[in-house]
């Protein structure tokens, strides 16, 4: 089977920026994504009404771009036919990375520099639930219902190097910042192309939940 996806958000916008008619997104090349309403733009920044969805989440010591590529490939064998019964799960887009938790002590890796825990997940296409969803023979992926959610998010194209993604996780901050809103959990990386898509074709994204 071919992979077609290898990686896979505001409450106000600026001061005096107009409300926007909601605008529905759930499908990226074809592929199924997160259900979302766009409530307001400002430039490449949008505020974002995620719908409930289910991820299948692996948690993955390493730097980030070494985690993303591990857990990418233990989710993919999972939704390959890796589960009890074999059965094939259609490709989701995004995939999402986020800095998981602290290493404990009895771990050889350990959260400093550029080595810690990473997050990867993919989100369960729509059809299935927790009850109907093959169970993954590997026993570090696990499932995990997020709520509905709203998000900031700030969409970029190129190569998703550390440095680019620190550079808009930062102008992203900067701006939450400069509205006085309150980011609840993040950031969260969200990766959209193959990597043989040229750079300035590529969707990436960096996002926070906020209040």
């Amino acid at each position: 089977m071919q992979i077609k996806h290898l990686f896979a958000a505001i409450i106000l916008g600026p001061l005096g920026l107009a409300a926007q008619e909601p605008a529905m997104a759930d499908a990226y090349n074809g592929s199924e994504m997160p259900k979302y309403t766009v409530t307001r733009t400002d430039g490449p920044i949008e505020l974002r009404d995620y719908a409930p969805r289910i991820m299948a989440e692996v948690t993955v010591s390493s730097d980030r771009s070494g985690a993303g590529s591990q857990g990418f490939r233990i989710l993919a064998g999972y939704i390959f036919g890796s589960n009890e019964g074999g059965a094939k799960v259609a490709m989701t887009t995004p995939v999402s990375q986020a800095p998981g938790e602290t290493i404990a002590m009895t771990t050889p890796v350990t959260q400093s520099g550029q080595e810690g825990t990473w997050s990867v997940q993919f989100m369960m296409p729509s059809s299935y639930t927790l009850q109907t969803l093959p169970k993954p023979k590997d026993e570090r992926i696990r499932f995990v219902t997020l709520p509905a959610q709203r998000q900031v998010v700030l969409t970029f194209s190129g190569t998703a190097r550390d440095s680019a993604l620190t550079k808009n996780e930062s102008a992203l901050r900067d701006w939450v910042k400069a509205q006085n809103l309150t980011i609840t959990a993040g950031p969260f990386f969200y990766f959209y192309d193959p990597p043989w898509t040229m750079p300035w074709n590529r969707r990436n994204e960096v996002a926070f939940d906020v209040q």
